[in-house]
């Protein structure tokens, strides 16, 4: 019994360890994270605005089954002073596609959210994670061919009214077009003997979107590295900035991204 356990977590590990240029630093894919497993996130991220700002995001997620999971969020910051709790936001993904072969697959899923924040509401780039309360949206498409993984998603968010917290003059949020292509190549190992093995990925991410009502829009570039350790830890550092755009106020411009997650399988029964 016990051989047959280790057997199934080496081939589960494997799997894992095959699909890791799919774990996006700036976005998520299409695929799932395994069933019955809870995985623990923290992330920071940093700007300036012109000064210094920081934002901290712990992060729990569940695989409830191969099709299903959620992320639940808290947000906490220092951009209106001193650090403190700005909200929190729920997220959650289904797969509704798979089309696997040898050494490819293909995925499309459907995500929604919903976030709160206590933030002054006056930027145009609508940000549910931290920045602005609303509800998003959308799919996401994701193709593994090889040690290349390539995907894109497309979103609706719409900011809710916060009328008391709104400033004098400036621009009300109201609803923002997202959209994405990332891509992820597996660089280590170049061949795969054992799931305590590191892997080392390169991600490269377009990030933008489009005010729908003033026609802005902004297209940010953001490059990666990502190392995973025993199939179980990751350590993701990355950099967005501003490609091209007209978006005034924007908290996530020049922003830089770290974060450590540990991952813990086949816990929920």
């Amino acid at each position: 019994m016990k051989k047959l356990f280790f057997l199934a977590l080496i081939i589960f590990c494997a799997k894992i360890n095959a699909h890791s240029q799919e774990l996006y630093v700036f976005t998520e894919p299409a695929s799932n994270m395994p069933t019955k497993s809870i995985g623990v996130r923290i992330t920071n991220e940093g700007m300036n605005n012109p000064d210094f700002m920081s934002r901290t995001i712990p992060e729990v997620m569940i695989g409830f089954n191969k099709n299903l999971m959620m992320h639940a969020q808290a947000f906490l910051s220092d951009m209106d002073g001193k650090y403190r709790l700005e909200g929190g936001s729920l997220y959650a993904k289904y797969r509704f596609l798979s089309l696997d072969e040898a050494h490819s697959h293909f995925r499309a899923s459907a995500f929604g959210r919903v976030s709160t924040s206590k933030r002054p509401t006056y930027t145009r780039d609508i940000n549910l994670e931290g920045d602005n309360s609303g509800l998003q949206g959308g799919l996401i498409f994701t193709q593994l061919l090889h040690k290349l993984a390539l995907s894109a998603t497309l979103g609706y968010a719409h900011a809710f009214e916060n009328q008391d917290r709104q400033i004098v003059g400036m621009p009300r949020p109201n609803n923002m077009l997202s959209y994405s292509l990332s891509s992820g190549y597996l660089v280590l190992p170049f061949v795969y003997k054992d799931y305590k093995q590191p892997n080392f990925n390169l991600y490269f991410e377009i990030l933008g979107k489009t005010d729908p009502s003033s026609g802005q829009s902004y297209l940010d570039l953001a490059p990666a590295v990502q190392v995973i350790l025993n199939s179980k830890t990751r350590i993701d550092l990355g950099y967005r900035f501003q490609a091209t755009g007209n978006i005034e106020n924007r908290y996530t411009k020049n922003m830089y991204l770290v974060r450590a997650e540990f991952n813990f399988f086949n816990v929920l029964k």
